[in-house]
């Protein structure tokens, strides 16, 4: 019944929704913020203002989240099934997802929380609950909020835990004989020291962790891509039924843009601004679909007829299409990245967890038993089958995605004045210097919105 439903849900509602919110934010947003490019990234390059997490660390936080082994593991899939095509319709999701991106995190940062000791956090249950609250509903509000926080603890412990730590353990069996049962020793080990630090602890391990693996990762793609030039002409068809549903599904699940996890890490960046936060969305979408899915994807192609023996293993197809062209040194350098990827996001989704449990329960021991039992999964996970558990996190994943991308249509309007005012303010000046009226009047509407929004916020905290 449930394999059913996943495959209702993950099959045919989950991409059709989040391709129509792409394309509806796309033309209720008039493009914007694509058609300032300049100004998204001077925006991305500003200093940020006082202390605190950075807007680029908390952009390696939510990386740390979708870059898991589903960028190689999911990719191989996605090829499999859905052929060269896939990558093209890989491409053509990501401008969805981008826009559905932004628009969650603008969200997020509009109605986030500020603890006694200054630091942020926030998530899309919290602008779930506002939502209702301020229509005189707050108990259906936390409830919705409530249930979207359930859901993604589920999804921590499956998704996040259980499927990324049993790649990892199966690729050092694989190329190195190491037990399974002590890789999810050790990784447990450590994941739960780093996760005990809090956000701020996992954000300064995320954020040189995750620029580093993408790099070392890309740097030995290319290399495979560079050697096999004279193949890439023949690997491509674009339009193959199966190519759009793999491929599209691969890219959208793969970037989590629309399920609502992301705005738990930059809800916590030191910024004052939602839509500039967004942009760091929309380059989070760019580096894990545009970049490293289509790199995963290009090197598999080249060497196709050699490694599809491998199949259905996903993994061990995409270390040998590595170590056929660069030797067998490059299976280790491989191994290692799938334990990086996977550490990184072991850890992001321990966090994503925790701030579930703290929206459920502000008490500190409810934070306490979810992260020792956080680590206890991270062993289990590497020693059993993790085939069970996809259907846990298809559901929980599925449910997710339903709830945010209709929650982000109710919630349009809010999303188009924040970034009508966002552009207007800077750039509708006339060249004396003076603003105009529509600049005057949206910057008092933009103070009064995000006045309103603080004290909500605020009074509901409390």
């Amino acid at each position: 019944m449930l394999e059913w439903i996943n495959a209702f849900l993950l099959g045919r509602t989950v991409p059709f929704c989040l391709l129509a919110g792409g394309v509806f934010f796309l033309i209720y947003l008039k493009g914007y913020p694509f058609r300032r490019p300049g100004a998204m990234l001077r925006a991305m390059t500003r200093k940020p203002p006082g202390e605190g997490i950075s807007p680029f660390r908390a952009v390696t936080l939510a990386l740390a989240g979708t870059l898991g082994v589903g960028n190689i593991v999911g990719v191989a899939g996605a090829v499999m099934m859905g052929g060269a095509g896939a990558i093209f319709w890989m491409w053509v999701s990501a401008l969805a997802a981008m826009i559905l991106k932004y628009a969650e995190i603008v969200l997020a940062v509009g109605h986030r929380r500020t603890a006694p000791d200054g630091h942020r956090f926030g998530g899309a249950y919290y602008y779930m609950k506002d939502f209702f609250s301020v229509r005189k509903l707050p108990r259906f509000g936390a409830a919705v909020g409530g249930i979207f926080a359930v859901l993604c603890i589920l999804d921590a412990f499956s998704m996040g835990c259980v499927v990324q730590i049993n790649a990892v353990s199966r690729s050092f069996l694989g190329v190195m004989g190491v037990p399974t049962w002590v890789t999810g020793a050790v990784i447990a080990v450590i994941t739960y020291l780093v996760i005990v630090r809090g956000t701020h602890g996992i954000a300064a391990v995320t954020e040189k962790l995750v620029p580093l693996m993408t790099l070392v990762y890309l740097i030995l793609s290319a290399a495979v891509i560079v050697i096999c030039r004279d193949r890439i002409g023949g690997v491509f068809g674009f339009f193959t039924s199966r190519a759009v549903r793999f491929g599209t599904m691969r890219g959208l699940i793969s970037n989590e843009a629309g399920c609502g996890t992301a705005p738990t890490a930059h809800a916590s960046a030191n910024t004052d601004s939602p839509a500039e936060q967004g942009f760091w969305g929309i380059f989070e979408v760019f580096v894990d679909t545009i970049l490293l899915c289509t790199v995963s994807a290009l090197v598999l192609l080249l060497g196709y007829d050699s490694v599809k023996g491998y199949a259905p293993d996903g993994m061990l197809m995409s270390i040998r299409a590595y170590s056929r062209v660069l030797g067998g040194w490059s299976e280790y350098v491989i191994a290692f990245a799938v334990l990086f990827f996977g550490f990184a996001t072991l850890v992001c989704w321990a966090n994503y967890g925790a701030e579930c449990v703290h929206f459920l329960s502000g008490k500190p021991v409810f934070r306490k038993m979810y992260l020792i039992l956080f680590a206890g999964f991270v062993w289990l996970g590497s020693v059993v089958a993790p085939e069970s558990v996809w259907t846990l996190a298809d559901l929980s994943i599925g449910l997710m995605t339903l709830l945010n991308v209709t929650m982000l249509f109710l919630m349009r309007r809010e999303i188009r004045d924040g970034t009508a005012c966002y552009f207007s303010v800077r750039f509708s000046r006339k060249s004396s210097g003076e603003e105009t009226r529509h600049t005057r009047e949206s910057r008092s509407r933009a103070r009064a919105e995000v006045t309103d929004i603080r004290y909500r916020c605020t009074i509901t905290f409390l």
